[in-house]
């Protein structure tokens, strides 16, 4: 049982460890999920999503998935066979997206550039002349690379964008309707610090009038989701599926929180956990992975030293101080390591503690 109470600094790449607010909602009463007491709870998480994700769309809710689901949702509710969708690649999500679009029938045209840069926005808008869907991941969490999700707007054309923002969401800067993004989904888990469970997500009219009108997931099926919640909101609910009212509960908790110290504060938050991060692994003679100027600072890649068992370090971290730390992906699994400072582990104290850690069991 000792074991199961172990408190764990998770400095992964998510989950990270949650808000107590967060925490603390999860355990209040149960309520029915058509509860008038709990619909005001969903309605009041739908507008908290709508600032983290800066849009005004009204169709923006909390998936009752995790963040994988949302990226399933958004290709099964927009893509039919035969449509063009074209795919940037620089990490193991991009990767992913391309698999769920062709498990949809896409005919996926894939701009790869190699893992710890950015994505070329010129590149991928030039790659088909007339795509249905252009999917970029803004934040790629196996690699720690920002892509500047404006510029693909900016040349999206007649294509509607869609776009993973499980890593960024209320940890780095975020304009859905600014920069265009169309269809959106992200993860509760990293830095808006709530649990793993629900998938925040987000469809503009625009995209709306393009979507699949009868997808092949009936669970994930947004037309009938609506019915429930999101462009519902106020009015009579139409049963859809059992919401995890718990999860929700402590979402909107969750975003209370956030909303409360304030989005740009919070952002300013992991920026300067991010970089105290980055510049304490240099001044220790590490080598950081992503590109200088695209890198994450909620989630930072660094090279594993020469000689340096990967496996082995992040075991100790894990049973000598209870902190968590992640591996790279793929062909990086062994040679990259990633730390996240993400939610409430985005702060000096956290910085403090897996700086001294990994000085400790690196001998430097």
């Amino acid at each position: 049982m000792s074991d199961i109470l172990t408190v764990r600094h998770l400095f992964g790449p998510g989950p990270t460890n949650p808000y107590p607010e967060a925490t603390e909602a999860l355990a209040r009463p149960l309520l029915g999920h058509l509860d008038p007491q709990f619909l005001a709870v969903m309605d009041s998480a739908c507008d908290g999503l709508r600032t983290v994700w800066g849009t005004e769309n009204r169709r923006t809710l909390p998936l009752s998935a995790t963040g994988s689901a949302g990226m399933e949702a958004a290709f099964v509710n927009f893509v039919n066979p035969g449509d063009p969708v074209v795919i940037a690649v620089n990490g193991l999500f991009g990767e992913r997206m391309c698999d769920v679009a062709a498990r949809c029938g896409a005919e996926v045209t894939r701009v790869d550039f190699p893992f710890g840069e950015p994505v070329d926005a010129q590149k991928v808008a030039a790659a088909h002349p007339s795509p249905k869907i252009i999917a970029a991941v803004h934040a790629e969490t196996s690699t720690g690379v920002r892509s500047d999700i404006a510029a693909l707007g900016a040349l999206k054309g007649d294509a509607l964008l869609l776009v993973d923002a499980v890593t960024s969401i209320g940890g780095i800067e975020l304009k859905a309707d600014e920069w265009g993004i169309d269809i959106g989904y992200a993860g509760t888990q990293k830095c808006l610090g709530v649990a793993p469970g629900l998938a925040p997500f987000t469809v503009s009219d625009r995209a709306w009038e393009r979507r699949v009108e009868k997808p092949r997931s009936w669970y994930l099926d947004l037309g009938m989701l609506g019915g429930y919640v999101g462009e519902a909101s106020g009015a009579t609910r139409t049963y859809h599926h059992t919401a995890p009212v718990a999860m929700v509960a402590s979402l909107e908790a969750g975003l209370r929180r956030v909303l409360a110290e304030g989005l740009d504060a919070v952002r300013a938050r992991h920026d300067a956990a991010g970089r105290a991060l980055q510049d304490g692994l240099q001044e220790m003679g590490l080598e950081l992975f992503a590109r200088e100027g695209y890198r994450l600072p909620e989630l930072t890649t660094v090279k594993v030293p020469e000689a340096v068992d990967s496996a082995a370090v992040r075991r100790e971290l894990l049973e000598t101080y209870n902190i968590e730390i992640g591996p790279g992906v793929k062909e990086y699994a062994n040679t990259v390591w990633r730390i996240g400072l993400m939610g409430p582990n985005a702060c000096p104290e956290s910085v403090t503690l897996i700086l001294g850690a990994l000085r400790n069991v690196l001998g430097r």
